[in-house]
């Protein structure tokens, strides 16, 4: 039981960041990034090269793999969907440009990075136990990091000026651009730092579990699981989700083969929907 705890926090922390910055995104501009997984694959190999091929500090490769993250990020909300956002029929083709951005990253880090499972090795060595279970130095890092910059994110959202202003523009777009917020600029910007903390995620737990490049739509996946369950657009809410499914696996794994845990996993969040669609802290629709 002491060592599903222990999983169950190592990922939480992990992937409240990938939850919270694909809820950033889909709050600024009301779609749902289906590139999110490559993104965080991009900045597991930034971390990967950096750290583990070039043997600079670890650091480097988590500063590395944020900045290329937002620059992508960055870059396709100016060139891809700010354009067609303003199009009157944005909901179709914004759809339709999404899960194209994802398989463009999937094709450029298949030939860019190839196939085979890469990893890096340990920040921190050496194991910690506690009440009987493990936690190896590296798992607390990632937690540590992790819980720090969820920490970050939410100081920042809540008392900085450009953090205002993307709850204003979350909140009524044509709102804030009447009260002076440029909306291009931080719309842009929100959709830069909810990639680099899918990069950033990616860097962490590439220390723990290796990566490929196909490991993009499932971690996608994962975060569509997450903001289901704790309702789309609530920062709230994608940190609950993030709790559930990380100790959903933990105890599933622990427990159950691989396959088995995310079946169950899938047939709960089915029948979870049925009965509360808009998710536990998500407001009702229509």
């Amino acid at each position: 039981m002491t060592q599903i705890l222990i999983d169950g926090c190592v990922l939480s922390a992990n992937y409240a960041l990938i939850a919270l910055g694909i809820t950033l995104i889909f709050s600024i501009i009301n779609l749902l990034n289906f590139a999110h997984g490559e993104l965080f694959m991009v900045g597991a190999f930034m971390v990967y090269y950096v750290y583990g091929v070039f043997h600079l500090p670890f650091v480097a490769g988590l500063v590395v793999a944020a900045l290329i993250t937002a620059v992508i990020g960055a870059l396709f909300e100016k060139f891809f969907f700010a354009p067609v956002m303003r199009s009157s029929t944005r909901e179709e083709n914004s759809m339709l440009l999404a899960v194209g951005t994802a398989l463009l990253l999937d094709s450029v880090a298949l030939f860019a990075f190839g196939h085979e499972q890469r990893g890096v090795p340990d920040v921190i060595p050496g194991v910690m136990q506690i009440a009987g279970g493990f936690l190896p130095y590296q798992r607390l890092l990632v937690l540590l990091v992790s819980l720090l910059l969820v920490g970050v994110l939410l100081w920042f959202v809540q008392y900085t000026r450009p953090g205002r202003a993307m709850r204003a523009l979350a909140q009524d777009r044509d709102a804030a651009r009447l009260m002076g917020v440029n909306v291009e600029r931080t719309s842009m910007l929100g959709f830069a730092i909810g990639a680099a903390l899918a990069g950033l995620a990616g860097g962490l737990l590439v220390t723990v579990q290796g990566i490929s490049a196909g490991a993009g739509p499932a971690i996608s996946i994962k975060a569509f699981i997450m903001i289901m369950i704790g309702g789309a657009g609530v920062v709230g809410g994608a940190l609950l989700g993030a709790v559930v499914l990380g100790f959903a696996e933990s105890v599933g794994y622990s427990l159950l083969p691989g396959s088995e845990t995310y079946l169950l996993i899938f047939v709960a969040l089915i029948l979870f929907l049925i009965i509360r669609p808009q998710g536990i802290m998500g407001h009702p629709w229509g």
